[in-house]
């Protein structure tokens, strides 16, 4: 039996990728999430029962409790998911971020060290350190090119700041301590169980309910965009198959302006909801001031985990984005439910 610790596996991609996990033999998960706003137990309530897997509700930047769990499960990886991840919220309130995605790393990679060390040879060999970051960590690209492995960071956000701060941690303690660390970069996710405050469940149940689909700028920032579940495959892939000290940009080669992903979201949704009173959604479309410092456009070349690794998206966007669109139709109790703290879909990051 393989014991994983993945932490943030209450969020988003954090969730997604236990479901994941859990689906594969000889796999056990040790969870651990502080539960924020975004941290949701109702996306783990059919896994909190399974044999092989176990929730701890903590912080990262609980260096005692991480060291504990460490010492107790003798993960054979850690996979490293836990982050503030929202860019307007970054804009209101950078503290948080700078604390969990930098701190939060950077103890953890403390931990993981001393355990890494610990272990016998064997195991130590085995030992890997995944790290899950982001594009936004390279800027923003002209109407040309792609993000790659060797692209400068240019960092435009407190949110992707942080993220590229915690980024070099990892690969400092990989080239001065030897911890056997990975780092993928991935594109825009979605899928199901995404927190509503991101652009895809925000405008499906926006436009469920006949309310403003809000449209940053002129709605021409161009995201590539990467199925949930597609992503959960590639780090299971990097993880087993990486090479230590190796980062892998993640993408679904599926580029789109935001506006045409409204339009695509709104034609579902007439089609899904035909009895609607608010069709034709796309009606429902406002343009509103953009975001400050809002980059312009995000590409990802894949090229080298798809020639090393071996790795390739098995949806396109069309088919991932009918997908997505269904789930938060058919499981309005979750949606319901992850909204009961204070978020209710109000414009944030305006604070600049």
């Amino acid at each position: 039996m393989q014991t994983l610790l993945v932490t943030g596996g209450a969020g988003f991609i954090g969730g997604n990728l236990v479901h994941f996990l859990l689906g594969k033999e000889g796999v056990r998960v040790v969870n651990l999430d502080a539960l924020t706003y975004a941290g949701n137990l109702d996306t783990l309530e059919p896994v909190m029962g399974h044999p092989r897997h176990r929730f701890v509700e903590g912080d990262v930047c609980d260096a005692e409790l991480v060291g504990r769990l460490l010492a107790e499960e003798r993960p054979a990886a850690v996979l490293h998911l836990a982050a503030e991840s929202h860019v307007d919220r970054s804009i209101d309130g950078p503290a948080e971020f700078l604390r969990t995605n930098v701190t939060g790393t950077f103890t953890l990679l403390e931990a993981a060290l001393e355990h890494w060390r610990g272990l016998p040879a064997d195991e130590r060999d085995a030992f890997r350190f995944l790290h899950v970051s982001t594009d936004e960590v390279f800027g923003s690209l002209g109407p040309e090119g792609a993000f790659h492995e060797e692209t400068p960071y240019a960092p435009n956000s407190p949110y992707s700041a942080s993220k590229a701060a915690s980024d070099h941690l990892v690969r400092a303690w990989h080239h001065t301590y030897g911890l056997p660390t990975l780092t993928t970069n991935c594109t825009n996710n979605y899928g199901p169980y995404q927190f509503p405050e991101k652009l895809v469940p925000l405008m499906v149940l926006n436009a469920l309910e006949g309310k403003e689909l809000p449209v940053y700028g002129d709605g021409g920032q161009v995201r590539d965009w990467l199925y949930v579940q597609d992503h959960c495959e590639a780090l299971w892939t990097v993880l087993r198959k990486g090479r230590p000290g190796e980062t892998y940009c993640i993408g679904g080669d599926a580029e789109r302006r935001n506006l045409d992903v409204v339009h695509a979201i709104c034609d579902l949704m007439d089609e899904l909801v035909p009895d609607s009173p608010h069709r034709p959604h796309r009606e429902l479309v406002r343009f509103v001031t953009d975001r400050p410092g809002h980059d312009r456009r995000y590409a990802m070349d894949t090229t080298k985990v798809r020639r090393e690794l071996g790795w390739a998206p098995r949806e396109d966007f069309a088919s991932g984005l009918a997908k997505t669109v269904r789930w938060y139709l058919e499981n309005p109790t979750w949606c319901r439910r992850v909204q009961e703290g204070t978020y209710r879909r109000e414009r944030l990051g305006t604070r600049a």
